[in-house]
């Protein structure tokens, strides 16, 4: 009987450790959800991007490995443009979203030597996008309140209601021509308020600081490469489905956007709500997550050698500019810029113009300035 009733002791201690176990490798597997402040840190460089923008950059985000391809691309073929850009996009393999973003190498630069924090970006847009458009509007409200976000001649800032929600949009001044602005979200924001969750800002080659810390790049007049844009008051992103059509020679019928798992490349989703609802299929685990890694990185060592394409083997430690205030003044002057090149009918952009009426309690808040956030357009 002592040796049942000592067996039966070791058999509950056993269970009692067994069950904490199991839910503690449950609770480990699967992520927590993104955090306000994360959120916040990875919106900042584009939350005052135009709307259209800001949405197809969401979609693409889901979409890493084509982001470097595209990167990769852009950044070999610095002269295709116009017409002969629209001809070549469609001879990728690379979703739609992901595309559109070639009118924009600077933006695809920055996207993809973040990539990182891009990948975090799709995954929060995924698994928690009411979070991610909320998070926008909230740095956008800042931006107002420390008048750093005001209508332009790039660029037109409205306040409306939608679902009894105050928003803000950002708009393009002329419907064909978008300018990308330039700024330091540690600065343009007002003090930032997440010391643990720093914004990282992007420093667009060829560009030196100026007198200001918010300004535009080339314009690019876009045709039908901006299809996209932002539902506010429901929270996500939908498209033209005509403008969509006529990018992509297409006929597809429906406003809604879609995530395509296909153009994920097998990069593993991050919750488990979005790999069973995305990720059938999928090989799960680790390998697809350094097999990512181990071509993005690739794709950035291509990049800084000047644009080789060639799919080798190899690994570089991922770089972090991660934000802060920098030691420089922000704002950028274009030396010689040139009208930037879209898709469809594309002409001619303007010059960058520095946004330089901004109000004189921002500039205080530059104090000692910083470098700029990221930007956009193709230069000549």
């Amino acid at each position: 009987m002592e040796r049942i009733a000592r067996y039966l002791v070791a058999w509950l201690m056993v269970a009692l450790v067994a069950v904490p176990l199991r839910g503690w490798a449950q609770d480990a597997a699967q992520p927590a959800p993104f955090k306000k402040e994360e959120i916040e840190q990875l919106v900042a460089p584009i939350a005052l991007y135009p709307d259209a923008l800001v949405a197809q950059i969401l979609m693409a985000s889901t979409y890493p490995l084509e982001i470097v391809s595209a990167a990769r691309w852009s950044k070999a073929n610095p002269n295709v443009k116009d017409k002969a850009l629209e001809d070549a996009m469609q001879k990728q393999p690379w979703d739609p979203s992901v595309k559109s973003l070639a009118a924009f190498p600077s933006v695809l630069a920055m996207l993809n030597d973040k990539l990182d924090m891009t990948q975090k970006l799709g995954d929060a847009f995924l698994g928690q996008q009411k979070d991610v458009m909320a998070a926008i509007q909230g740095l956008r409200a800042k931006a107002d309140k420390a008048g750093n976000l005001k209508s332009s001649k790039e660029q037109k800032v409205t306040t409306t209601q939608e679902a009894g929600t105050t928003v803000i949009k950002v708009e393009p001044a002329d419907p064909q021509v978008v300018y990308v602005p330039t700024y330091n979200p540690a600065v343009v924001y007002g003090p930032w308020p997440y010391p643990t969750y720093p914004p990282y800002y992007y420093y667009p080659p060829g560009y030196v600081a100026g007198a200001t810390f918010f300004a535009f790049t080339a314009g690019v007049i876009v045709g039908n490469a901006m299809w996209g844009n932002c539902n506010w008051g429901g929270s996500n992103v939908y498209i033209n489905h005509n403008t969509y059509n006529n990018f992509n020679k297409t006929d597809i019928k429906t406003g809604d956007w879609q995530h395509k798992p296909e153009h994920r490349k097998g990069v593993q989703y991050r919750d488990q709500a979005s790999q069973q609802k995305f990720g059938k299929g999928q090989r799960q685990g680790a390998d697809s997550r350094e097999a990512f890694r181990g071509r993005a990185d690739q794709g950035r060592q291509d990049i800084a050698r000047g644009g080789s394409v060639a799919d080798r083997a190899g690994g570089m430690s991922e770089r972090d500019r991660a934000g802060g205030m920098g030691d420089r003044q922000g704002g950028l002057q274009h030396a010689g810029a040139r009208p930037a090149g879209g898709f469809d009918g594309i002409g001619s952009g303007g010059q960058t113009r520095a946004q330089s009426n901004r109000g004189a309690s921002s500039r205080a808040s530059a104090g000692g300035g910083a470098r700029a956030g990221s930007g956009g357009g193709r230069r000549r």
